[in-house]
């Protein structure tokens, strides 16, 4: 297997079943098994470690589906959707994250993703996530978030876009500087 991916991951005696799908994520270990197990679903895989190789990529072939690591070492995953959904706007985008919190699906969504997945990621719930269309929806998830921890991820959010000062964070969530300290003390909720 291709290291950047640029060569397709597909046996070349069987067309793909999906088509292109470029995969960005700079886990060398995780973006090499993921793209094992898509080819073998039915996708092109084009692999790429970086945001700059996601880039170059985007810039070769035409995906018809992406799969975007949110945090590149050199990079943005959504930054890299709003591209790609500008050079190639029917590609089907999902965002994955190892740091999942409810503003950057928003964010996710908004810039043009279909969907926003946690790592480490089912590879089932990914393809159906990619090759549902339409009317299909896919089911709930079996275990959502609780009201508490949709809060204490907006509030991850928000002291991480402040750069972690809590005294920004708090006057920005309208919040007492002590309040907001004991919360980020505690662990998450579940």
């Amino acid at each position: 297997m291709a290291e950047s991916g640029v060569a397709p991951l597909h046996d070349p005696e069987t067309p793909p079943a999906h088509g292109i799908l470029l995969l960005a994520d700079d886990d060398n270990s995780f973006r090499q098994r993921l793209a094992l197990t898509l080819s073998r679903r039915g996708f092109d895989v084009r692999a790429a470690a970086s945001a700059a190789e996601a880039r170059q990529l985007m810039q070769q072939v035409v995906p018809a589906y992406a799969v975007l690591d949110l945090r590149l070492g050199d990079g943005n995953g959504l930054d890299l959707v709003a591209e790609l959904r500008a050079l190639h706007p029917l590609t089907r985008v999902v965002i994955l994250t190892g740091y999942g919190n409810l503003a950057t699906a928003v964010a996710a969504v908004k810039e043009g993703a279909i969907d926003y997945l946690a790592k480490p990621v089912d590879p089932e719930d990914l393809i159906n996530a990619l090759i549902t269309t339409g009317s299909e929806r896919p089911e709930p998830p079996e275990d959502p978030m609780s009201a508490d921890r949709v809060r204490w991820e907006h509030i991850q959010r928000v002291y991480e876009l402040c750069d972690r000062n809590v005294s920004e964070t708090a006057r920005r969530l309208k919040m007492h500087r002590r309040t907001l300290q004991r919360i980020l003390a505690k662990r998450s909720p579940k």
